[in-house]
């Protein structure tokens, strides 16, 4: 996806038309997956991030340290492109600083804040103090409390790599 001059929603979920098992869909507001996570079991906790027709664009794994690496494509042979470590995990509140990997492998400058409550499925995703996107719940009408299985990730403009964002989503929800 390319930057966009409005914001855009993703609809997140496990019941998106297409999904299997424990994947969880990044629906437009059509209700076409544009994006798609597979948990895979493996020994470094790898999550596999699809594109709409099942190509892989990023490889997410979970190390014993609380941190996460985002490589291109399937495995971690290829290159890494960010860095991810928890500085806040309380019950109420975690932040994540993102580490973008220069061409040359080196760590960038904390480039990305990602903060919010994972039980909430809320966070707020910053670049410097510009918000890159959001995450929220989706109330109804005379809804008292809102379901906790679907939610909505508002990108906004500025933003060029979508994927990127909806990455760092299910790492902090994770």
């Amino acid at each position: 996806m390319t930057s966009s001059p409005i914001p855009v929603d993703l609809f997140v979920s496990k019941k998106h038309p297409g999904l299997t098992g424990a994947d969880l869909g990044f629906a437009d507001a059509s209700g076409n997956v544009t994006f798609r996570l597979n948990r895979q079991s493996s020994p470094k906790s790898k999550r596999l991030f699809l594109d709409s027709t099942g190509n892989p664009l990023i490889s997410i794994y979970r190390y014993r340290n609380g941190s996460w690496q985002g490589f291109t494509g399937e495995d971690d042979q290829k290159q890494c492109i960010f860095r991810v470590q928890r500085t806040v995990n309380k019950l109420t509140r975690t932040e994540l600083e993102v580490f973008l990997v220069g061409e040359n492998g080196e760590d960038s400058a904390s480039m990305l804040k990602v903060k919010g409550c994972p039980f909430q499925k809320s966070c707020t995703i910053y670049r410097g103090n510009d918000i890159v996107a959001q995450t929220s719940l989706m109330y109804k009408l005379r809804q008292l409390y809102a379901k906790r299985n679907k939610f909505r990730l508002t990108i906004f403009p500025g933003s060029d790599d979508h994927a990127l964002v909806a990455a760092l989503v299910v790492i902090f929800l994770d």
